[in-house]
C-alpha cells in the first residue's frame, strides 16, 4: 500500500525524521510518499503558520492522488487543513493529533499532552474538544522549545521533555502521554521506557489507523460535511478548478 505522509512544513530534515518514524512501525507491504509543501513555513507554531501551511497541505494531498496514494497523513499536531483535505481527497485522510488522541483515550483513563511551545496550548484545546477528547483529556503543558530546536542538542529538548511527562503523571494523574509535535516522535520510545507508562506518538499511531481503513476498504464518507467541493475558480489554484 502507499501512504502519502504529508509534512505540512517546509523543512527537509523534519520531513525524514517524520519518514523514519512512519517506516519504524509500519507494515512490510507499506512504501510512503514523504513529502512537505514547495512554499510555506519551515515550522507551524501558531494559527497564521497553520493558515499558510493548510494550503501547502491541500497541494500535496492533490499531489498523492495523482500519484495513486491510497491514505494520506498530515504530520503536523494541529492538523493543518485536516476538513479541507477530506474535502479533496477521495483516499482517508487522518491528522496525528486526532489519531493520538483518540489511541491514548483506549489505553487509559486520563492522557495528557506534552507539546512544543506555550503560544500554542490554545490550538491543542481546540483540537481536544473538536475530537470529544475533554473528559479524556487530564492537561497539556508545553516544554517551550522550538519545533526546530528539538533536534539541537543544546535544547536538552529530551529531559525538559520528559520533566513535563513526569509532572503530568503526578499532578493530572496521566495514564498516557501523548506527544504534542512530529518532531518529537524519535523519542517516543526512549520517553516511554523512562516513565513506564504508554507514549504515544501520531506517526506512527497515524500509519497503523491508514493501514487498517485501507484493508477494510473505507474511505472518507462524502455526502454531507466532506462533499467535494463545489465547482467554482480558485485563484492560482488550477488543480481545484
Amino acid at each position: 500500500m502507499l501512504i502519502n505522509l504529508i509534512n505540512p512544513n517546509t523543512s527537509g530534515s523534519m520531513t525524514d525524521c517524520i519518514h523514519q518514524a512512519a517506516k519504524s512501525t509500519s507494515s512490510p507491504d507499506t512504501m510512503f510518499r514523504a513529502c512537505h509543501p514547495s512554499e510555506g513555513v519551515a515550522s507551524i507554531e501558531g494559527y497564521l503558520d497553520e493558515l499558510v501551511a493548510a494550503t501547502g497541505v491541500i497541494e500535496q494531498v492533490l499531489e498523492g492522488e495523482k500519484a495513486g496514494c491510497q491514505a494520506h497523513i498530515l504530520a503536523c499536531f494541529g492538523d493543518p487543513g485536516l476538513d479541507a483535505a477530506r474535502e479533496v481527497a477521495n483516499a482517508p485522510v487522518i491528522g496525528i493529533a486526532e489519531a493520538a488522541m483518540h489511541t491514548a483515550s483506549l489505553l487509559g483513563h486520563k492522557f495528557s499532552i506534552v507539546t512544543t511551545l506555550a503560544r500554542t496550548l490554545p490550538i491543542s484545546e481546540h483540537l481536544v474538544h473538536k475530537y470529544g477528547m475533554t473528559a479524556h483529556c487530564g492537561g497539556i503543558s508545553a516544554v517551550d522549545i522550538a519545533v526546530l530546536e528539538l533536534h539541537n542538542p543544546e535544547s536538552d529538548a529530551y529531559q525538559r521533555i520528559l520533566t513535563a511527562c513526569q509532572a503530568a503523571m503526578n499532578n493530572e494523574q496521566a495514564d498516557v502521554i501523548v506527544l504534542g509535535c512530529a518532531g518529537m516522535a524519535d523519542l517516543t520510545q526512549r520517553l516511554q521506557t523512562a516513565l513506564g507508562i504508554p507514549v504515544i506518538d501520531g506517526v506512527s499511531t497515524a500509519v497503523g489507523m491508514v493501514e487498517m481503513l485501507i484493508r477494510c476498504g473505507l474511505a472518507t464518507g462524502k455526502r454531507h460535511a466532506y462533499a467535494p467541493p463545489l465547482p467554482k475558480t480558485y485563484g492560482g489554484w488550477q488543480a481545484l478548478c
